[in-house]
């Protein structure tokens, strides 16, 4: 059973005429799978990951995230399935100055892990698992680009999602560090996570086993 299906969902907006941020989109995304979304600034990227990952609510169709059809459910069941099944990973790292990295893993799972003991030993496995634990104790500003985007990683996976929706996740990286996050992401969706990577960047994209691009609002496979 596919994890994410989407039928015919589409997001449009009114200004005089209804204008299609996303044109009617109909696909299957399977658990574990790794997919990219490329396309030109503007096409509709951006709108796609926001309708996928529930930020934003579509204008027509049928979204299921596993048995639970979240089309007219509402902010509160949106939030639920966020807080349960999603993680998020930006190009800007929004990192707290003045915070570990560990408060910085804790913050991110302040609505869905009631208990403060539960929600540092998630924070300390996570950074853990994405190799710096040895950085714990430091500030962001303490920290590498690279660094911080882990950290950013950490504090999306800390609550354990089933996928992982990253909007230009090595915008803000040089080469070498584009490369460390991409290992990462690729050692995590090797151990099951299901990720869904919005890149400009052709060789982001080629790490992905699914690629798909958006033009003009419509989505394609490639």
């Amino acid at each position: 059973m596919s994890l994410l299906s989407l039928r015919g969902i589409s997001r449009t907006y009114d200004d005089g005429q209804p204008v299609y941020a996303l044109r009617p989109t109909t696909l299957d995304i399977a658990a574990g799978e790794y997919v990219s979304v490329t396309g030109p600034s503007g096409s509709g990227k951006s709108t796609f990951l926001n309708v996928l990952g529930l930020l934003d609510e579509p204008t027509t169709g049928s979204y299921r995230v596993g048995s639970v059809e979240t089309v007219g459910g509402g902010q509160l069941l949106h939030g639920a399935v966020r807080g349960q099944l999603f993680g998020f990973v930006f190009q800007a790292f929004h990192l707290l100055s003045g915070r570990t990295a560990l408060e910085n893993v804790e913050i991110g799972m302040l609505y869905g892990s009631p208990r403060r003991r539960q929600r540092r030993r998630l924070a300390v496995e996570a950074l853990e698992r994405i190799g710096l634990a040895h950085r714990t104790h430091a500030d962001p500003r303490q920290l590498s680009g690279g660094e911080r985007q882990r950290v950013a990683i950490a504090r999306a996976i800390a609550g354990r999602p089933s996928v992982l929706f990253c909007d230009e996740p090595t915008g803000n990286l040089d080469s070498g560090n584009t490369a460390n996050v991409m290992s990462l992401l690729r050692e995590l969706n090797d151990q099951g996570l299901t990720l869904v990577v919005v890149t400009h960047d052709p060789d982001v994209a080629a790490h992905a086993g699914r690629r798909l691009r958006v033009e003009d609002g419509e989505v394609s496979e490639r």
